[in-house]
């Protein structure tokens, strides 16, 4: 009927051109020859009001079958029918106007179906199930997008939107656009992780967040993960990575054989027989096993089917074999997983270890911290120790054997054997634990019962027990930090000092030696010689001819010499220099001597006597005490200390302070070389001195005189 009246259309637009003018001009009209009434109308809708002239009567034309859809009542035409703008989106309605003669014209009436959004989206499958591989590759088409459009009555444009409903699944699949309800993979698949989801794909005729009236359709889609074979062997037991379960990290295994003893059972390991499985459970492919290295001289063998390791021959050598051994799946060999297997040779065990006690007692107090003693039940200042004996031993003592607690985890045992607590304890009472001591070469047990009393807390505590060996060690390191810190502090005091006082000790010690020698006092060197007997020493002269004769007949010492003008001391210091070089000649003379055997005594030279028979004897006196029948024998020296005063004058001032050290250093001098000198106190202050000082030159070997 709606295509009938669709090429209808065109001609009933034309009819009004030739009808409808010649029906109003014989007494008929309208007042909307073209009204728009929207679908879904009630009945008796108003379509338009009729106007009929005196003497004319109007009528529905029966002979169009939309007619059915109206009628008149007065002077109004009514929709008698409930009107689907899907179904009847345009109506054509014709009025028989005819006057009193009976001579008739038709008036066309379009009547136009306005569209409302009065229809819901429709899925071809509402609801839809599909499996998919976990191995299959990202952005790959998981549900096509004829499986999931969506049509609208309304011709509406159709909006899309997906969502995830099981929890840690989103992310995984989306939509090509939010107008293609192409569903994809946009996340590679893990079988482990979920292995089925449910989508939810909502269908709406306006976009999310219209104003407009929204209607929606919802499809659900159901998809199946299957398992793939993506993974290689599992050896057990495993720990998970990161709680990831797609890798487990397996632990290597461990046994023992005796050295010249052919095993013929299999080999019992730790933690557990070689055993992998496939990961991919669902599929659970069959494992092959194979040793692929570190089987010398082929020792052992492993059966292929079950994995139980076995030997071929015995071990002669306590060498230790490292063992590989390799799991793959019977179908791909390219999936394998290898695994370490360690083998120790030991010498046979013949006795198994064993607890000379049956029961230990121990007591604790409550409320400690973990990590602390258990002391022995009746002496609360040891620690209770257990010990396990061992008859392969001489001593009984099996260094291969460690403790632990078997069924409690309030208490653990070390390496040594000590009971310790692991929790804060937190009642009073008696607990019974089973500790356990194995041999980890031969994997031999014993097992002992402990008793333990936990005991309240009491103020009496000794400090024994209510310190920790934790509490013990961070005294030790608070104590040590502070000596530390002492010795830093001490060693500090210690560079200060010395920077600080030093100098100004040891320049107080000079000038006090040398006011006591000013003020004076006697070389104590020299006393033992101020009465000798009369005694004469000859020594050999050398070939270079220096003066080695020394009478032996030595006079007391002179006293020190009065206090002296800036050109005296000047003209000492130069003295000093001379009698410096002496006394390095004289120190290796008297080494050389030394290392001879031969015995020289030190004699003062000056002398206030002469022994003119002697040529070999040289001597130093003062002018006033020169005999006049001396002769060329003596040679004098003139002072001209003097005349060197007013050249000195403007250095006395900067010398001040030096002259007592310099005047304590001559003094060391010359009691080093046995020199003195002498005046009397009525000599005048130009009074000549006489020195006849032989010396030997150092560097040329010639003999000079001052």
């Amino acid at each position: 009927m709606a295509v009938s009246r669709w090429l209808l259309t065109p001609v009933l637009v034309l009819l009004p051109l030739t009808t409808g003018v010649s029906a109003q001009q014989q007494g008929c009209s309208v007042s909307n020859s073209n009204p728009k009434v929207p679908e879904n109308n009630p009945v008796n809708y108003v379509v338009t009001t009729i106007y009929v002239q005196p003497g004319f009567t109007v009528s529905i034309d029966p002979r169009f079958p939309d007619g059915s859809f109206f009628t008149i009542q007065g002077d109004e035409l009514l929709l008698t029918k409930v009107v689907d703008y899907e179904e009847d989106p345009l109506l054509v309605v014709y009025l028989n106007c005819e006057d009193s003669t009976g001579q008739s014209d038709s008036l066309e009436i379009i009547v136009t179906i306005l569209n409302l959004n009065d229809n819901d989206p429709q899925f071809q499958q509402p609801n839809l199930t599909r499996s998919v591989r976990e191995d299959t590759e990202v952005n790959a088409t998981i549900v096509a997008r004829e499986d999931l459009t969506a049509t609208d009555a309304d011709l509406d444009i159709i909006y899309y939107e997906l969502t995830a409903t099981v929890q840690g699944t989103d992310g995984y699949f989306a939509i090509k656009g939010v107008n293609n309800p192409e569903i994809y993979l946009q996340k590679a698949l893990d079988y482990d992780k979920f292995q089925s989801t449910r989508l939810l794909l909502y269908a709406r005729d306006r976009p999310v967040g219209s104003a407009d009236l929204t209607r929606t359709a919802t499809a659900t889609i159901t998809l199946l993960i299957t398992q793939a074979d993506t993974r290689a062997p599992w050896f057990l037991p495993c720990a998970l990575l990161h709680n990831d379960t797609s890798v487990c990290i397996s632990s290597p295994y461990s046994g023992i054989v005796n050295i010249s003893e052919l095993a013929v059972e299999p080999l019992t390991l730790r933690p557990g027989p070689i055993y992998a499985v496939d990961p991919d459970y669902t599929i659970n492919e069959k494992i092959v096993y194979s040793i692929v290295g570190g089987n010398t001289d082929e020792v052992f063998s492993v059966d292929a089917d079950t994995g139980n390791l076995t030997m071929n021959k015995i071990v002669t050598s306590p060498d230790s074999f490292l063992l590989q051994v390799m799991a793959t799946q019977a179908n791909n060999v390219r999936k394998y997983s290898v695994a370490t297997v360690e083998i120790k040779v030991i010498n046979k065990s013949l006795y198994p270890p064993h607890f000379e006690k049956e029961l230990y007692s121990g007591t604790v107090v409550v409320g400690l911290a973990p990590r602390s003693f258990v002391f022995q039940a009746g002496d609360p200042s040891t620690p209770l120790t257990i010990t396990a004996a061992d008859e392969d031993f001489p001593d009984k003592f099996n260094p291969n054997i460690e403790y632990y607690i078997k069924n409690s985890t309030d208490f653990v045992a070390t390496r040594d054997g000590l009971i310790l607590t692991n929790v804060v304890l937190q009642s009073p009472g008696t607990v019974a634990i089973e500790a356990v001591g194995r041999d980890v070469l031969s994997l031999q047990e014993a097992s002992t019962v402990i008793e333990v009393e936990v005991l309240p807390a009491t103020a009496e505590t000794s400090s024994d027990k209510m310190y920790s060996a934790q509490d013990m060690a961070i005294l030790g390191g608070t104590l040590a930090a502070l000596l530390l810190i002492a010795l830093v502090f001490l060693g500090v005091l210690v560079w200060k000092s010395r920077k600080w006082y030093g100098k100004p000790v040891k320049n107080l010690l000079k000038k006090k030696l040398s006011k006591e020698v000013s003020g004076g006092h006697h070389n104590e060197y020299y006393q033992e010689y101020e009465y000798p007997d009369v005694s004469t020493t000859q020594d050999k002269t050398p070939e270079n001819g220096s003066i080695r004769s020394e009478t032996g007949v030595l006079e007391q010492p002179a006293p020190p010499l009065p206090s002296r003008s800036a050109g005296e001391t000047e003209s000492l210091s130069r003295g000093s220099t001379a009698s410096s070089t002496i006394s390095i000649q004289g120190e290796k003379k008297e080494e050389v001597e030394e290392e001879t055997g031969q015995e020289k005594e030190v004699k003062s030279i000056l002398k206030t006597d002469r022994h003119v028979a002697d040529d070999g004897y040289k001597a130093v006196w003062f002018k006033t005490d020169v005999d006049p029948e001396a002769g060329e024998r003596v040679e004098v020296i003139e002072n001209n200390a003097a005349a060197d005063d007013d050249d000195d004058d403007s250095d006395q001032d900067l010398q001040k302070n030096e002259e007592e050290e310099e005047d304590s250093d001559l003094d060391d001098q010359h009691r080093g070389l046995g020199l003195s000198f002498a005046s009397e106190s009525s000599s005048p202050p130009a009074a000549q001195e006489t020195v006849d000082v032989s010396y030997m030159d150092a560097v040329t070997g010639e003999e000079s005189e001052l």
